[in-house]
């Protein structure tokens, strides 16, 4: 792995490539950090979302806009399948990179 880094080919780690060396690494956790809290977000977004979806029907059917209501009401399967895929798919990853 520190050979990627020996630019010179010299087999030795100069402080000017220990430092490239050393900003990449922080570059490569602070993008995975990134990556994480963006899909923690996504996650969490989307399941507010499902559990907020039935409060839009009861606010459409109390509104008087019926046909709205049932609009809504009939893509709720397709949104909740859906929800639920990007929330397993983000425990199943977590799960996975947790087991290497």
């Amino acid at each position: 792995m520190t050979n990627e880094y020996d630019f010179n080919g010299n087999g030795v780690i100069d402080p000017e490539e220990r430092e490239i060396m050393l900003e990449d690494r922080r570059r490569k956790m602070e993008d995975a950090d990134a990556k994480r809290d963006a899909q923690r977000r996504m996650t969490w977004f989307a399941l507010a979302g499902m559990v907020l979806y039935p409060l839009a029907i009861l606010g459409a059917s109390l509104l008087g806009l019926t046909d709205a209501a049932g609009l809504i009401a009939d893509i709720a399967t397709v949104y909740v399948v859906a929800v639920s895929g990007v929330t397993a798919a983000y425990f199943g990853f977590n799960a996975m990179e947790a087991g290497k």
